[in-house]
């Protein structure tokens, strides 16, 4: 089998998965989509080691053994960021990541003698200004 076939097939499965990562909103279907990326690679990985072990005399296979090593990791990220946006979800009620962007809390200002002679607050003056 040539090298060109998984090639071509990881390079579409890596471009898909990154066409959802930039373009999905959901935050599971952003975690699936880099699963499908780190696949794409898993297969890149055995294919350079089926056709490296071809032309050398070694049959060390480290490509395999470093797609055993990812595919532990991709379950442990997997598990780890379902586990998170889980608890996304029931605090905020949504998994979709522009909403979730829009919600984050801002940093209150510190009181320092500065900002004690005037009492209002920033967001104050600005409803004021409306008013």
């Amino acid at each position: 089998m040539h090298l060109a076939y998984p090639a071509v097939l990881s390079a579409l499965l890596f471009c898909t998965g990154l066409y959802g990562v930039l373009a999905r909103r959901n935050a599971i279907l952003v975690l699936m989509s880099v699963e499908l990326m780190l696949n794409a690679v898993n297969l890149n990985l055995v294919a350079f080691d089926v056709w490296l072990s071809r032309t050398a005399e070694d049959t060390l296979h480290s490509g395999q053994a470093l797609t055993l090593f990812t595919i532990a990791i991709a379950a442990a990220e997997i598990g780890i960021g379902l586990a998170i946006v889980l608890a996304v979800y029931r605090n905020r009620g949504t998994s979709d990541i522009d909403r979730l962007r829009d919600t984050a809390e801002t940093p209150e200002t510190p009181e320092t003698p500065e900002n004690s002679e005037n009492p209002t607050h920033p967001k104050d003056e600005k409803a004021e200004a409306a008013a």
